[in-house]
């Protein structure tokens, strides 16, 4: 069996090790444009922050390592074209020039994403920077260090990240966005004003609200952001709109939402035989809604791409659906969330109820006993959970890793209410956070 499968980072990496283990005799191929494998991108604001050292830990395979599992890398090789019914792919060699022809029995498509660059006005001016891979995050690192003024565009987790990370490192920091209000497709209000304020506090100015129309520049670098409100000296743009699946290459081949993500079934199929995609180039089902949605995730990718590897012969492994459950540290604030947030809930025209508790996460006769806000979305009638949130400056994040599980399970809040946890001081009451939901509503 000749494997082939195009892109290696998170899912790709992935789907390349189990199928190596699982299917000894199969020749695979990688084929990868970069000149490295498998970073993790969702580390580039440490790396940038200073808080990394040594970016090696960001990576988690390599060539060599592949090597060892009887894997073909092609590194810097450009998949140019494929022919899902010929099953055949086109690669340049992106050293030498060289175009070669190759067959394949199985094809996985792990192409992942790429920024969005809007054809902004003077986009083209010398320290307008991506924020993606590791050669983005080493060039980032660079170009920041003579920089004094650094704009941030785009509020959402790797802009609000980067934006923390240059203000730790004495930069004077503009985070712009369109929306209102920072990580807006994350959180409700009441959590984004938190952070906002800690922000401004902090000393970063928030351009919330604003439209960039263009960039101007002297000498060739970028000097000042333009936006429809006002505009900003600078000295270094880091640009964070967000991300677009790479899926030209099966274009009009196969299913795709609107916006270009390869719909794939609980069995990582894509519409076409013996096509399997994963990663942040694919759309999967989101279980609040039951719909295909695009939610470009590390998380997500690293068991689509396990799935797609164990399922080439037989379907062995069944994806459950995401509730794209995520989390962010925000200074002194630990933030996450799973699943739908109200605006979101509205938005999917859903008929909805919400309960929002505050309580110190342990008891107060010890040392120390943190307040947390907890907030849950719920179905009306059902009483079904669609989502949560959580806030607190103790780390309470993995709460959301439970109600990930319980909305996957389709649980109900009277349901949550007398859910069995655990109790011990060092941790949390005799109701858990958890139970108090379901037991306020």
């Amino acid at each position: 069996m000749k494997i082939v499968v195009i892109g290696c980072t998170h899912a790709g990496t992935a789907a390349t090790v189990n199928a190596a283990k699982m299917y000894p005799d199969a020749e695979i191929t990688v084929y990868e444009r970069n000149d490295n494998i498998s970073f993790l991108s969702c580390g580039i604001a440490l790396y940038v922050g200073g808080f990394i050292e040594d970016p090696e830990g960001l990576f988690y395979s390599s060539p060599k390592e592949l090597a060892k599992l009887g894997v073909n890398t092609k590194m810097q090789h450009d998949v140019l074209d494929v022919d899902t019914d010929k099953k055949k792919i086109k690669v340049r060699d992106m050293k030498s020039g060289e175009e070669f022809e190759e067959l394949y029995d199985k094809l996985i498509v792990t192409t992942g994403s790429w920024p969005i660059v809007p054809p902004f006005e003077g986009i083209d001016l010398d320290n307008i920077l991506l924020s993606k891979n590791y050669n983005h995050s080493n060039t980032i690192i660079e170009r920041a260090k003579n920089a004094k003024n650094i704009a941030v565009i785009g509020a959402g987790y790797i802009g609000v990240e980067l934006a923390e990370a240059f203000n730790l490192n004495d930069k004077n920091v503009t985070l712009i966005d369109m929306a209102d209000r920072i990580l807006s497709k994350y959180l409700d209000k009441e959590y984004t004003d938190i952070a906002e304020n800690t922000f401004r506090e902090k000393g970063i100015k928030l351009a919330l609200g604003e439209k960039v129309t263009k960039f101007e520049g002297n000498d060739g670098k970028v000097s000042k952001v333009i936006t429809d409100k006002g505009e900003y000296d600078i000295d270094l743009v880091i640009l964070c709109i967000g991300f677009k699946p790479n899926t030209s290459l099966l274009k009009d081949q196969v299913e795709m939402l609107g916006n270009g993500a390869i719909k794939v079934d609980e069995y990582m199929r894509t519409s076409k035989e013996d096509v399997f995609a994963a990663g942040d180039n694919s759309a999967i089902i989101y279980n609040p809604t039951g719909e295909h949605r695009y939610i470009p995730l590390a998380t997500n990718a690293v068991r689509m791409g396990t799935i797609a590897s164990k399922n080439l012969l037989e379907n062995k492994a069944r994806y459950m659906g995401t509730q794209g459950t995520s989390g962010i540290k925000i200074y002194n604030h630990n933030i996450s969330s799973s699943g739908l947030t109200e605006e979101a809930a509205k938005q999917a025209g859903l008929d909805f109820d919400t309960v929002t508790v505050k309580d110190k996460y342990r008891p107060e006769f010890m040392p120390t006993h943190e307040e947390a806000t907890l907030k849950v979305v719920y179905e009306k009638g059902t009483r079904r959970i669609l989502g949560a949130q959580i806030i607190s400056d103790a780390d309470l994040t993995q709460y959301m890793n439970t109600m990930s599980v319980v909305i996957q399970n389709k649980m109900t809040l009277d349901e949550l209410a007398y859910t069995d946890f655990f109790f011990q001081p060092h941790y949390n009451k005799p109701w858990n956070l958890l139970n108090l939901p379901g037991l306020n509503a």
